[in-house]
């Protein structure tokens, strides 16, 4: 049963960050990403799958120019970029940013054009180092919390002596310069600012504002707790502080991140919270365990049996919040391998498999061998140094999704549709078709008048028809939303093919703008 336990413990692992580090979603863009236009349009509407706040919106126009003169709203969902009068010829690039609930930054760029297609301007880099470094500060703050608080409890209150100290104690120190470092870059990467701009108050203020910077606070506070705990002369002090700094590591990772933050919130957050409660009192026990066998302490087995014994529970919590955190994230099992985040699971789960021979190797011929000859340790601590070298993988990989979405979010990920973009000198319809394939479509119309700007309409008509399949004309009229655009939503389209659109606006009583195009429908 015990070695049950212990598979089970080293599988749910992987679970803990499936929701620690997740992006906002972009739904739609109206106009969409490439569309063409004769003048330039009065806004761009960007649509998330979450409440989102805008970090940095950048235009760069056809000449290379990042334009000051745009405006920026939010509500809710949805941001909107209010663009100049007149714009510049050429391919424009719209480069955004934004925080979503879970504190980190989500971002991309979409390209629209006046005139003519051109090459239009670079897009700035993607800057590498400042993902690196992220990367690398999110596996010290790992360590600080599993290696460092996880190996101050075991210390308190289940092993004997110092066993670890000084890894438990740079585990620590690691996780405190981690987490200060973290919170510097995420203020970097969320303005978008060059890796120098850390010296400035810009980023660290825009970072403790998201929901990442109390939760880079807490950890912080966990380990300083766990220091004074591991300091203090006071058994009692250091147990009571060594809890705290427990409590601390499940708050911490329940602050923050998309697993927290998913509904229902009541079931994720707490499962968050007890997840990263087992998960460091496991890894925080590797290195005591290795120092008390290298050493041949006599008080190796019984602290191996205490171990064990509170491992069974602990084992519980890991298996339940693991499986609930993975079923709300992943939602199928194709996303395993269809995703960067499934790859990155695949990855952590061949290092699982590795964990898995060598927790059957310790617990069937290793371990009891110390009961015939408590000398013989050396193979154990070879293994158990083999443990943590691979938890150590885990956890880079785990620091890893801090750059994918899991599958839950890319569910709702943008879908771009077909843009049809109709005009004469009197009138100017932009149309947009999703999916435009066979099955329910949607449409969003646009009217403009000949210049671009609005076209007030008392009503619109969207007319289809296929007439090289005998399909006669099938008429719906269009809804005026919210954001000013006219809808038709749910048209069933039975068939692929060549269909031909009529849209038809009534402007007065006595003037009906018409206009009409074709557009191609694909299958599903």
């Amino acid at each position: 049963m015990r070695l049950i336990a212990g598979l089970a413990t080293l599988v749910s692992v992987f679970c803990l960050a499936s929701g620690a580090f997740a992006h906002a979603a972009l739904v739609s863009a109206e106009p969409a990403d490439g569309s063409l236009f004769e003048s330039t349009p009065k806004s761009v509407r960007l649509r998330f799958n979450e409440s989102v706040t805008p970090a940095v919106i950048r235009l760069i126009d056809a000449v290379g120019k990042t334009r000051d003169d745009i405006g920026i709203g939010s509500a809710g969902e949805d941001i909107v970029v209010t663009l100049p009068d007149h714009l510049p010829q050429g391919t424009q690039i719209l480069s955004y940013r934004v925080i979503s609930q879970d504190g980190h930054p989500a971002g991309g760029s979409l390209l629209f054009s006046i005139g003519a297609v051109t090459k239009g301007a670079v897009e700035p880099a993607h800057r590498d180092v400042v993902d690196g470094l992220i990367w690398l500060t999110r596996i010290g703050v790992y360590l600080g919390l599993f290696a460092g608080v996880g190996g101050v409890f075991f210390a308190a209150w289940i092993g004997q002596g110092n066993g670890g100290a000084n890894v438990i104690r740079g585990g620590l120190f690691v996780g405190l310069l981690g987490a200060v470092a973290s919170l510097g870059l995420q203020g970097i990467d969320l303005l978008d600012l060059p890796l120098g701009a850390v010296a400035t108050p810009a980023p660290w203020t825009s970072a403790l504002a998201t929901s990442l910077g109390p939760s880079l606070l807490i950890a912080i506070a966990a380990m300083a707790a766990a220091l004074m705990a591991w300091r203090s002369a006071s058994r009692t002090v250091a147990r009571a502080l060594a809890a705290a700094a427990m409590a601390g590591v499940g708050l911490s990772l329940a602050a923050s991140g998309h697993a927290a933050t998913a509904p229902p919130q009541w079931l994720t957050r707490p499962a968050v919270f007890l997840h990263g409660i087992a998960v460091a009192y496991w890894v925080g026990a590797l290195v005591p365990l290795a120092v008390l066998a290298w050493r041949r302490a006599d008080c190796l087995l019984p602290v191996l049996h205490r171990f064990s014994n509170l491992a069974a529970p602990v084992v519980a919590v890991l298996v339940l919040t693991g499986l609930t955190l993975a079923v709300v994230q992943l939602e199928s099992f194709h996303a395993l391998i269809a995703t960067n985040y499934g790859l990155i699971l695949s990855v952590k789960t061949s290092l699982v498999i590795v964990l898995l021979g060598l927790a059957a190797l310790n617990r069937f011929r290793l371990t009891p061998r110390l009961a015939f000859n408590p000398l013989k340790t050396r193979p154990l601590v070879r293994s158990i140094l083999a443990e943590c070298g691979v938890a150590l993988g885990i956890l880079a990989a785990v620091a890893g999704w801090r750059f994918t979405p899991p599958p839950r979010l890319l569910v709702d990920a943008v879908v771009t549709p077909l843009t049809i973009h109709i005009h004469t000198e009197t009138a100017m319809f932009q149309v947009l078709v999703s999916p435009a394939t066979v099955g329910a479509d949607s449409f969003v119309l646009q009217l403009m008048t000949g210049d671009g700007s609005p076209l007030p309409a008392r009503q619109a008509t969207l007319t289809l028809s296929l007439p090289a399949r005998g399909i006669e004309p099938l008429e719906r009229a269009a809804q005026l939303g919210a954001d000013g655009y006219w809808h038709v939503r749910d048209v069933a389209i039975p068939v692929a093919g060549r269909w031909h659109m009529r849209i038809e606006a009534l402007v007065t009583d006595f003037e009906k703008i018409t206009l009409e195009d074709d557009f191609d429908v694909g299958e599903r």
